[in-house]
């Protein structure tokens, strides 16, 4: 640095960051507009999704176990086993993927030994932390909530290392908190269950509408009560539920069974929930092809879309993940370079056999060029040995 320079760096003093505020809307609460919007709840949420919904259950395994068994390029052999090892008996960055899916926020803490060196990554769930911002807003401590006891944790040690690493999604209209799929897919998973609970039922009821009884008296007169409430009875035990479906039923004089066919509006349920399962598929970034959702044609194959899953939703969600993770452990590991190995990915084995022909027939390129081209490392050069 240069003497002007520096003499203008000491007028000019340290900058201030602006100050940040919790916006209208969290991950797990909507804003009530006055619309009469039911509060969305996240534990509520991930059990009708996750638990209950096969199309968003999936959907997020899709994805998740993707990441986490996507091959990672070397590294770092400390950084590699922090990353790879398993955090509460499950894959780390499977874990961070499905809480950046349904959440929004993956929160990982860093435990250190005894020299304060990080020896295991621990992702914590979401839904238990809470940020915990000083006067300015800025986040100064976790919060982790479970059971009715509260851990405090410090975003940064002693030494200035970081024991929390939060990796989130954008939120418009949150300066703390991220914005999961989830939260978008909420109704349309609602839509789904209610037209697969839909269909059970109808299933248990033979799998058409009941019909109706009609009482055809010679002399106009109805049913009399104890007569209603007999034949009612009879009905609900002896033919009722899929037990009884088929079951010929007898009729006393004056008594006429008459079936109902469905209605355009009946059959609508299956269009209904093809349609909302789409847009499960549509919010976690699935192509509703791998899902075997039917008249999709958006793909020529499975091929193109698992290539459209990787290129759109696992790299770009990998590479999140990664970096957050990098940028965390960066007081440790100053050269992080976790990044996924693309050539060991078998469904880009195409894009990169068509970027390796380019490259390898490109005259006005030299090797080491070709080489950087395709993220390789430069070729070391070996002398002979003179005599």
């Amino acid at each position: 640095m240069s003497f002007i320079d520096t003499l203008l760096a000491a007028f000019k003093g340290e900058s201030t960051r602006v100050p940040l505020a919790r916006g209208p809307a969290s991950p797990w609460f909507f804003a009530d507009s006055g619309g009469g919007r039911a509060p969305f709840e996240y534990g509520s949420a991930v059990r009708r999704a996750y638990l209950e919904n096969p199309v968003a259950q999936r959907a997020v395994r899709l994805v998740a176990e993707g990441i986490g068994g996507a091959p990672l390029r070397p590294a770092d052999d400390r950084l590699m086993a922090l990353v790879t090892e398993t955090s509460a008996g499950q894959s780390l960055l499977e874990t961070l993927a499905c809480h950046l899916l349904l959440h929004g926020n993956a929160y990982v803490q860093v435990l250190k030994d005894a020299r304060g060196k990080p020896v295991e990554l621990y992702a914590l769930r979401p839904e238990r932390v809470s940020i915990l911002a000083g006067e300015d807003g800025w986040p100064t401590a976790f919060a982790y909530d479970v059971a009715g006891r509260r851990l405090t944790i410090p975003a940064l040690d002693e030494d200035a290392s970081p024991n929390m690493i939060h990796i989130r999604h954008f939120h418009p209209a949150d300066d703390h908190y991220g914005a999961g799929c989830l939260a978008a897919a909420d109704e349309a998973i609602a839509t789904h269950n209610a037209a697969a609970q839909w269909n059970r039922q109808l299933l248990e009821n033979a799998a058409r509408p009941s019909g109706a009884l009609v009482y055809e008296a010679a002399d106009g007169q109805s049913l009399t009560g104890d007569q209603f409430d007999r034949l009612k009875a009879e009905l609900a035990g002896a033919y009722a539920g899929s037990g009884n479906a088929g079951r010929p039923m007898l009729l006393e004089g004056g008594l006429k069974w008459q079936a109902m066919a469905m209605t355009p509006a009946d059959m609508d349920f299956a269009t209904l929930k093809a349609a909302a399962a789409r847009d499960v598929a549509l919010a976690f970034g699935v192509p509703p092809m791998l899902l075997g959702l039917p008249g999709d044609a958006t793909y020529a194959n499975y091929r193109e879309a698992n290539r459209a899953l990787w290129r759109l939703t696992l790299l770009p969600l990998a590479n999140k993940i990664l970096a957050g993770l990098c940028e965390g452990l960066s007081p440790w590991f100053a050269q992080g370079g976790l990044a996924i190995d693309l050539d060991r990915v078998p469904a880009l084995a195409e894009d990169r056999e068509r970027l390796w022909a380019q490259v390898s027939a490109a005259d006005f390129l030299d090797t080491a060029e070709k080489r950087s081209l395709l993220g390789l490392s430069p070729a070391q050069k070996h002398g002979g040995n003179k005599s």
